[in-house]
């Protein structure tokens, strides 16, 4: 292989470092929000689910209105493909909400398999990390015992 190609593949580790890292931070906005929460119920207001084989995704739109009056709006909110089946047919839902916070709202009957999602992602990314460096360091004393 060529230098800038193996340089390139230094890549790997890089990206799944970034990918870890972001899900740990998801599970740990996600866990703070619902230990230091407080509970409320959120309104529905739209629900997407697309099962096209090229491309899965979905998302919830709900507003929390709040014991002050205020409310806080969530448009859009991504979730896990394998959860918005929980959600779907219901107008309400319990939440615990965390107003400015980086996860402001967690939906409660999804958040333990949204959290083990999340941290079941960042230990993969970790364990690819693992697998790299051992095939590296493999390929390399190989490559070196091949030298001599």
């Amino acid at each position: 292989m060529s230098g800038r190609v193996l340089r390139l593949f230094w890549l790997i580790p890089v990206v799944l470092a970034y990918l870890g890292a972001n899900q740990a931070k998801v599970a740990w906005d996600l866990n703070k929000t619902w230990q230091d929460g407080v509970p409320a119920r959120a309104q529905l207001l739209a629900y997407e689910r697309s099962n096209r084989a090229d491309v899965t995704y979905g998302y919830v739109s709900l507003v929390v209105p709040l014991a002050d009056g205020t409310r806080i709006e969530e448009e859009k909110l991504s979730l896990p493909h394998s959860l918005l089946p929980r959600l779907e047919g219901i107008d309400s839902v319990d939440v615990r909400i965390r107003p400015g916070a980086a996860q402001e709202v967690v939906i409660s009957p999804i958040m333990p398999a949204h959290l083990w999602i999340a941290l079941s992602n960042a230990g993969m990314s970790l364990a690819g990390i693992l697998l790299f460096f051992g095939v590296a360091f493999a390929l390399a004393g190989k490559r070196r015992r091949t030298d001599e």
